[in-house]
């Protein structure tokens, strides 16, 4: 018995300072930077692109409308970088009131959207400002 409770106190121990060790890294955060466009002709440029729909919107709700969505605190307010390549949007960056660029998440799928999956290349996406998504 003995030899079982060391074992299962090593264990815990091990599990503390792994949980520990996560923990204490998980404040280091690196700092996103606006992309830049590539040293040669690229389909895949950075541009600037505000053709989103917002909560604000009525079609942001709709599921029948295809298109681009954001959620974000500042809507289309601030600067927002994108790379695309045929119409469909890949990565963007959304800056901040204070100008600095945060990488925007991208959904899985268009929620609250539901046509456009069948579209070329996945259809529209829908991106989420990083400090709204929990884990980010």
């Amino acid at each position: 018995m003995n030899t079982t409770v060391r074992r299962v106190t090593r264990f815990a121990a091990a599990v503390c300072a792994a949980a520990t060790v996560a923990v204490a890294g998980a404040g280091v955060a690196a700092a996103d930077e606006w992309p830049t466009p590539p040293p040669y002709p690229s389909p895949v440029a950075p541009f600037d692109y505000n053709g989103f729909l917002t909560p604000t919107d009525l079609d942001y709700w709709n599921p029948f409308v295809s298109s681009n969505r954001l959620t974000s605190p500042f809507g289309t307010s601030t600067r927002i970088v994108c790379t695309g390549f045929h119409g469909v949007l890949l990565e963007c960056w959304q800056a901040d009131l204070q100008g600095n660029p945060h990488k925007l998440v991208q959904l899985p799928l268009d929620f609250p959207g539901s046509m456009g999956s069948n579209m070329p290349g996945g259809g529209p996406g829908h991106f989420v400002y990083p400090d709204l998504v929990p884990g980010s």
